[in-house]
């Protein structure tokens, strides 16, 4: 089970897992309660998704936490990110937000690096976790209408497209989360 009401990761994580023959239920699907994320990092807000959908399921649960930490705001937004888009969810907002807080510093350095933790629940407390990130750079304005969150804004080191721009199954390859899928399948799936 994915424990996740968020329909865009929900997505990718089930794009990973299908070669693997897994098939995938969100929490949302299930009815369970989003838990407030009160963890100070992606492993913490990650673990204690997975642990919260497990224990309520009694089934595996895989959990990710991921944000966009960008070198020249000191890592913001990080495990905020989604909390930049507001109660709405408005990424549009958020890239703005991300945007004016970049030209408030007054820096040239627009390196970014979106990061993904990804813990799996056992109901019975079992828990591991894995940590995937890609480097890249920020633009603006906007490009491209695929993906999600913060995707039209971020440019992967060695890509001169946006991850919105992307075709996803490219995306995909290399994204954040396929990093940490990539170390989950290592331990687990081969």
């Amino acid at each position: 089970m994915v424990a996740s009401h968020n329909a865009g990761k929900v997505r990718e994580i089930g794009a990973l897992l299908e070669p693997f023959g897994i098939e995938t239920v969100s929490a949302g699907d299930l009815g369970l309660p989003e838990p407030e994320e009160t963890g100070l990092t992606f492993q913490a807000n990650a673990e204690l998704k997975a642990r919260a959908a497990a224990e309520a399921s009694g089934l595996l649960a895989l959990a990710d936490d991921s944000g966009l930490a960008v070198t020249a705001l000191n890592g913001d937004p990080g495990i905020y990110s989604a909390r930049w888009a507001g109660p709405s969810k408005d990424f549009s907002l958020a890239m703005e937000k991300v945007e004016q807080a970049l030209k408030e510093t007054g820096s040239d350095d627009r390196s970014a690096a979106f990061i993904c933790g990804l813990a799996l629940a056992t109901p019975d407390g079992k828990m591991d976790y894995f940590e995937g990130r890609v480097e890249g750079a920020l633009v603006w304005p906007p490009r491209g209408d695929k993906g999600f969150g913060y995707d039209p804004v971020f440019v992967a080191n060695g890509y001169d497209i946006t991850f919105a721009e992307m075709d996803p199954d490219a995306k995909h390859a290399i994204s954040h989360r396929a990093d940490a899928f990539r170390q989950l399948t290592d331990v687990f799936l081969k």
